[in-house]
């Protein structure tokens, strides 16, 4: 099992565990905060189970049905774990609202005190586990997660604080502000997950930094003459690269084809961590305006 699995079982294990205790607190103690925590929970064991599952697939190799692997499966699912997380906040708000309007009071303060101390404890580690697997591994489904738990601690610590903050002073207005917060919180972290999903998707280019690299890998080639058409885009894994190479039209295909060679092996160690797909187009000459061009007329027929 690679790494990246055991993480997502570590953290579907966790939230079963704190789903359990929350819930339980949550329906006897009738405090919305230590409810839609329970609730978040819920949603973060499914969640944790189908990254198992996009892990799973997208570490699959490349076949006849999918020439360039699966890796944009990682994507789609911090897409759909974004969405859940997004709902679950609009479910707190409607259960904080509900709170206020009815004005239903909380018991079992003291047993809720223990259990989200517990959380919070068990979140702060869990987050620590799975950063680390994030940063070794790269996976975009594990950095996910660490983020969604990563929004468990604060949302643990300020429920934890609203209960203490009830029991003490009996004012129970606190549980719904500190539902609301935990919410709105909650909505604009899963915003940032979905357009980060969505961008991979899409086939956003690399960073800039990492373009510039690749850029001055090419520039530093003696007997490259120019490059064009130089396109990036990354799924899970695999980051792609594509750019045409000009020589001189004299230079001999063996000569051309170890320049290009050497290009793509320090491309490569730009981050060995990951799988480079390269594709380099060797050119006698720059077509680009040719081509450029051809496209345009053909585009106005």
């Amino acid at each position: 099992m690679t790494l990246q699995k055991k993480a997502t079982v570590v953290s579907s294990a966790v939230a079963a565990f704190l789903t359990i205790i929350k819930f339980s607190i949550g329906l006897a103690s009738g405090s919305v905060a230590v409810l839609a925590s329970a609730v978040d929970s819920i949603l973060d064991m499914f969640v944790s189970l189908f990254n198992y599952f996009a892990i799973s697939k997208s570490e699959q190799p490349a076949d006849e049905t999918f020439n360039y692997g699966r890796g944009k499966i990682e994507a789609l699912a911090s897409v759909i774990e974004g969405s859940v997380i997004a709902l679950s906040g609009i479910f707190l708000l409607y259960q904080a609202f509900k709170k206020a309007l009815y004005g239903e009071e909380s018991t079992y303060l003291e047993l809720a005190l223990y259990v989200m101390a517990i959380s919070l404890v068990v979140t702060i580690c869990l987050v620590i586990y799975l950063n680390f697997v994030a940063k070794k591994t790269s996976s975009m489904v594990v950095k996910a997660d660490a983020l969604h738990y990563k929004t468990d601690i604060y949302s643990n610590g300020a429920v934890l604080f609203s209960v203490g903050l009830v029991y003490l002073t009996g004012f129970e207005f606190a549980d719904v502000i500190v539902g609301v917060g935990i919410a709105l919180f909650i909505i604009y972290s899963a915003y940032e997950l979905i357009k980060e999903g969505v961008l991979v998707l899409l086939d956003r280019a690399l960073e800039v930094e990492l373009v510039d690299q690749i850029k001055s890998i090419i520039e530093n080639e003696k007997i490259v003459n120019d490059y064009h058409y130089l396109k990036t885009r990354q799924a899970g894994h695999d980051i792609f690269v594509e750019v045409h190479l000009v020589f001189d039209c004299l230079i001999s295909l063996m000569d051309a084809h170890r320049a290009s060679d050497r290009i793509e092996e320090k491309i490569r160690l730009i981050e060995s961590n990951k799988n480079w797909v390269i594709n380099m187009h060797l050119d006698p000459y720059d077509d680009s305006v040719i081509n450029d061009t051809h496209v345009h007329n053909k585009g106005e027929l």
